[in-house]
């Protein structure tokens, strides 16, 4: 008999199942790869994943027009390469197809529709009870090991505005956008300097409407290529043979030969390196894909913060007011870790392991995060070898094989 994790120490009264291995919690691509090492291991698993679909993030919460925005090579999963005949830069529709062949292949079949709603360490028996919600009904997981795949981008972010509830014109978060088709003709504030942010502008501009991208903070802005290699590739390739600090440098270096001084064009950049603004903010440099040249034509007009919406108009910090007919908050996301682990060691508030890379894999009490290396599909990937290599072996100890 298990103790309740209510407050209020009753008997928990749905469905408990006891689960021969571990649970992991999301079926993105993090989920993905932890399952397929514990399948090649022959680990019993369980997934449990809140929407009705693999890579939900990718599936129904992104744009049509993106892209990889890597080469393919260092978003692999582990054990399946790409098809030869993939680009080097894959669409979102063939990332996906290759997720859900990924997961075919490995016999990996999620429990959809199903919120975790609570994690808790249960110290009178040893175990992780696990408490997940599908409509009404109430089921409670008991395993010895926990893996947290939930992700870095698990909730959209949508700040706070003076008046943005009066604006009269369309508001939505870049998530919810697909497409600029539904906008020719029109001006559109687009809030974010990010990858995101620049896209959505460069699709935007490609359909006909006007945007004006709020460049709210600095932004490292970087070639995808330099010389026809790939700049996230030439990064690791020197980071691996020098200090940071001269990475950095060369990078923004190379960026400022290449796409001329960003700040004649309101992209200030940052005074922090691209790389160790990454590893300690997790803030990601802008891999251009296009953006740049129609920022500098005028096409893409960047204006400074927001101050307050009025029903037809946005006022800058700057004090000059310009009229909008539609808003897109593309001002990334976060992770939702805390609210549902109840655990202080491993994760911190804002839902990261408190170990850096390469270290923050692993906790204690059989916890484990996969995807929160906020160093893309490559860092993921890594964990996930780390982590099924970690749990097969202690299971295949006591298994005898």
């Amino acid at each position: 008999i298990f103790p309740s994790m209510d407050s209020d120490d009753n008997f928990f009264s749905g469905r408990c199942i006891l689960v021969n291995g571990p649970v992991i919690v999301g079926a993105g691509p993090s989920g993905l790869a932890v399952g397929a090492g514990l399948r090649r291991r022959g680990v019993p698993f369980v997934i449990l994943e809140r929407a009705n679909c693999i890579a939900s993030l990718w599936q129904n919460w992104t744009y049509d027009r993106l892209n990889l925005h890597l080469p393919k090579q260092f978003c692999e999963l582990p054990y399946v390469p790409f098809p030869v005949d993939f680009p080097e830069y894959p669409s979102r529709n063939q990332f996906v197809g290759y997720l859900k062949s990924y997961a075919e292949r490995f016999g990996i079949d999620p429990r959809f529709n199903e919120a975790v709603e609570c994690a808790e360490y249960d110290e009178s028996c040893g175990l992780w009870r696990v408490r997940s919600v599908v409509g009404d009904s109430v089921t409670e997981y008991i395993c010895r090991w926990l893996v947290v795949a939930s992700g870095e981008n698990a909730e959209k972010i949508v700040p706070e505005f003076e008046g943005l509830k009066e604006f009269a014109g369309d508001v939505m978060h870049a998530c919810e956008y697909k497409s600029g088709e539904g906008f020719a003709g029109k001006r559109v504030l687009v809030v974010g300097c990010g990858n995101s942010g620049m896209e959505v502008c460069l699709d935007l501009r490609l359909h006909n409407a006007s945007p004006v991208m709020v460049a709210r903070s600095s932004v490292h802005v970087l070639p995808r290529e330099i010389m026809g290699v790939s700049t996230f590739g030439l990064a690791s390739w020197m980071s691996k043979r020098m200090p940071l600090w001269a990475v950095d440098k060369i990078l923004v270096t190379a960026a400022r030969m290449m796409l001329g001084n960003t700040e004649k064009y309101g992209l200030k950049r940052p005074e922090i390196g691209p790389l160790k603004l990454k590893n300690t903010k997790g803030k990601t440099p802008v891999l251009d894909t296009g953006t740049l040249s129609r920022i500098k034509s005028g096409e893409i007009k960047v204006v400074a913060g927001i101050k307050r919406f009025s029903p037809e108009k946005v006022e800058l910090v700057t004090g000059e007011a310009i009229d909008v007919d539609a808003v897109i908050l593309a001002t990334g996301y976060c992770s939702n870790v805390p609210t549902w682990l109840k655990e202080e060691e491993m994760f911190t508030r804002e839902g990261f392991p408190r170990s850096p890379f390469p270290n923050g894999w692993k906790g204690k009490k059989g916890l484990y995060a996969v995807g929160f290396t906020r160093r893309g599909l490559s860092g993921a990937s890594s964990d996930a070898v780390r982590v099924a290599e970690d749990i097969g072996e202690i299971w295949n100890q006591e298994t005898n094989r």
